[in-house]
């Protein structure tokens, strides 16, 4: 698999609906931006992952989702967002946190996050978003998710999210699998499916030996007849903007303005989602301020 996509479908029967999602190219430019740790790239590319797989569900153009897991463990918070049109982003508050692997091979996400909550805002253009939270089970973010649906959605769900990170540090596969129950969902084609799901083993390994994800779709239905309802691009997109971040500046007191400009020597915001600096000039945020209200 050579891009980033999206896979959205269902079986027949409408017992089960199925979202599948490659991630590669967006987790390995999330850890170039914030130069992550490999366990700090495994657990923001889950959530990153996490999120491109329920932003699917998002309608409206300006509808979002954001995705954040708080804990006590090294790495803080993990935020992710994304929107209706296959874009997300998604920072570690501590980047370069790290702790030993659990054995060789396998990363240690859930100590590196450790305990706390996970929280999931849905901004759908209504009057209030939706914000449902819960505790962590494990802290491995796929297990956390499953937990969440069924707490606060009431939704059975399958959630596996892998990410790969190599010697050199750069992302290898990663991928992500979230199967959903339907109302009066028939059980034994549920248990099928899971069984294959099962079978199949963790989804970066699946990812790194099929050449499309509708070939781990098949593998995941096997007999079971299903359609793909939607084929999406996915890409690591940001909202931030020079033009966004001067109005932010400008926003400030002009005495603070000053005296930040007196300290540093010039004007200077970081956007923490995408790691990207804007410089400014006096004049040029002076320009601003006076043309707001």
């Amino acid at each position: 698999m050579n891009r980033d996509y999206l896979l959205r479908a269902a079986d027949a029967g409408k017992n089960v609906r199925i979202f599948l999602a490659h991630t590669t190219g967006a987790v390995e430019e999330m850890r170039r931006r914030h130069n992550t740790s490999a366990t700090a790239s495994a657990a923001t590319g889950r959530l990153l992952t996490a999120a491109f797989l329920m932003g699917a569900d998002l309608k409206g153009k300006e509808d979002s989702l954001t995705l954040k897991i708080a804990g006590d463990g090294p790495v803080g918070s993990i935020i992710a967002t994304a929107d209706a049109e296959g874009g997300a982003r998604a920072y570690p508050l501590n980047p370069e946190a790290d702790v030993p692997p659990r054995y060789p091979g396998k990363l240690d996400v859930g100590t590196l996050i450790g305990n706390g909550y996970l929280e999931v805002i849905k901004d759908l253009g209504l009057k209030q978003p939706f914000v449902g939270r819960v505790e962590l089970v494990s802290g491995e973010i796929a297990e956390d998710l499953a937990y969440y649906f069924m707490k606060s959605e009431q939704i059975p769900s399958l959630v596996s999210l892998g990410v790969l990170v190599d010697r050199d540090l750069r992302i290898r596969r990663a991928g992500g699998l979230l199967l959903q129950a339907m109302p009066e969902a028939d059980d034994k084609i549920l248990a099928k499916i899971e069984g294959n799901v099962m079978q199949m083993g963790p989804i970066s390994g699946v990812m790194e030996n099929k050449e499309s994800l509708e070939d781990i779709l098949a593998e995941i239905m096997g007999d079971i007849k299903y359609e793909i309802l939607e084929r999406r691009d996915l890409t690591f997109r940001c909202k931030c903007s020079r033009e966004r971040l001067k109005s932010i500046l400008a926003g400030f007191a002009e005495e603070e303005i000053r005296d930040i400009y007196e300290k540093e020597g010039k004007l200077e915001l970081r956007c923490n989602f995408c790691n990207e600096v804007y410089v400014y000039d006096l004049d040029e945020i002076y320009a601003e301020k006076s043309r707001k209200p």
